[in-house]
């Protein structure tokens, strides 16, 4: 003769419960919800893993500039040789700043005075060069690099300089080779000490002072010096004539937006360097968007279905439920066989959208990485998929509660 459950015997009342839960249960139900969730995890993750590894062939194209920077100027033409100036007025500055797409503007300033520039390596003056230079500044938010590297302190002699990198690759393949002189690696002219010799426009005012190469840029076609040094010396080597910047840095909300190659067009601007890093970026983040969407309602999908799936169930089973707990079972064990499926369900989905996102990764990675790419890790996806798991877990473990109250009550 079979044995009663008892208040002693809860693992009888989870046997129990988990026989009716069995024989109601619809497996293509649960079938349907792990094939849906599967799917929509796999996908939301696909897509943000992908991001992660392949973003960083855009976005670390310039240490210097952000992919959501943008340098501007007017386009040269032949009005400008007979006395059109290039330079932006407060108005067209104004103007800028209102756009939609804008979320600030930094103005260029360039030197007042004129620099001359002597680099030597070691103690042999026929394998030394000599130029002269010109220096930009633009505001210390809009660079961005280590603040420790860029930092000039007044009264130093020695300055931090970025310049593009389109200078040393004249330098080694056009000037090195046609002068003898030794071709030299971004390192290399890095330890390299700058002569530099700034004198003010009447010849009357000289200073010597020390450059050093704190990095390279690919967008920035410009010698850049710290914004305050530059001010400074304008100020004791310069006319003190206003000057308009001839080039703007724009922190935009998208680089890749239409809109702004509209404005640029209709007002004769252009943007320096190469565009098509930044227009990928911004296609790769609208694909992703996309993908990411299409994924979190097949996942969302899958929640209701489970939800639904569980509701029925109990539903069937509400007279044996109120009928456990009125023999003095508590509400945790009678919904204990619930629960266990509303977390081992979506767990199950979980670990196979990364065992999938895992095996596409390796399949892509090859390839990324022969572009350039740096991977991103595989961090990010699984805990992003953690964190909706969890959340699908929650809401429908309070539901599972909720179904079992309301049996206690009928």
């Amino acid at each position: 003769m079979k044995r009663k459950p008892t208040d002693n015997d809860p693992k009888g009342c989870v046997r129990l419960l988990t026989r009716l839960l069995r024989k109601n249960t619809s497996p293509a139900r649960v079938a349907g919800f792990l094939v849906s969730n599967f799917l929509g995890l796999a996908i939301v993750l696909g897509a943000l893993q992908f991001y992660s590894d392949a973003n960083s062939i855009w976005s670390a194209d310039d240490s210097f500039v952000k992919s959501d920077w943008l340098v501007i100027n007017k386009k040269v033409t032949s009005a400008n040789t007979f006395g059109e100036s290039s330079d932006f007025t407060p108005e067209e500055i104004a103007d800028i700043e209102r756009q939609p797409w804008v979320r600030s503007v930094g103005r260029f300033t360039t030197a007042d005075f004129r620099i001359y520039a002597r680099m030597a390596a070691g103690n042999d003056a026929s394998r030394s060069m000599s130029t002269s230079l010109f220096f930009e500044s633009i505001p210390d938010e809009y660079v961005d690099v280590d603040k420790s590297l860029w930092r000039w302190e007044k009264g130093s002699k020695e300055i931090p300089v970025i310049i593009s990198k389109d200078y040393l690759t004249l330098y080694n393949f056009g000037f090195a080779s046609s002068a003898g002189l030794p071709q030299m690696s971004e390192g290399l002219m890095s330890g390299i000490p700058l002569e530099l010799t700034l004198t003010s426009e009447d010849g009357t005012r000289t200073e010597r002072l020390t450059g050093h190469v704190a990095g390279y840029s690919n967008r920035l076609n410009t010698i850049l010096v710290p914004d305050e040094f530059m001010r400074m010396e304008n100020a004791e080597l310069g006319s003190g004539a206003t000057r308009n910047p001839s080039r703007l840095v724009v922190d935009v909300n998208s680089p890749g937006d239409v809109a702004i190659s509209e404005y640029l067009d209709a007002h004769d601007l252009e943007v320096a360097g190469d565009k098509s890093g930044a227009s990928a970026s911004f296609l790769l983040k609208v694909v992703t968007g996309v993908i990411v969407a299409i994924g979190a309602v097949i996942t969302l999908l899958s929640f209701f279905i489970l939800l639904l799936s569980l509701s029925l169930i109990m539903e069937k089973n509400a007279p044996t439920l109120h009928r456990l707990l009125m023999l003095g079972y508590d509400a945790g064990s009678v919904a204990r066989p619930y629960t266990r499926l509303a977390v081992c369900a979506p767990t199950g989905a979980l670990l196979l959208a990364v065992g999938c996102v895992a095996l596409l990764r390796g399949s892509y990675l090859p390839a990324l990485r022969g572009l350039g790419a740096a991977s991103g890790g595989f961090i990010a996806a699984p805990c992003a998929g953690a964190l909706i798991t969890l959340l699908v877990i929650f809401f429908n473990v309070v539901s599972v509660r909720r179904k079992v109250r309301d049996s206690w009550r009928r």
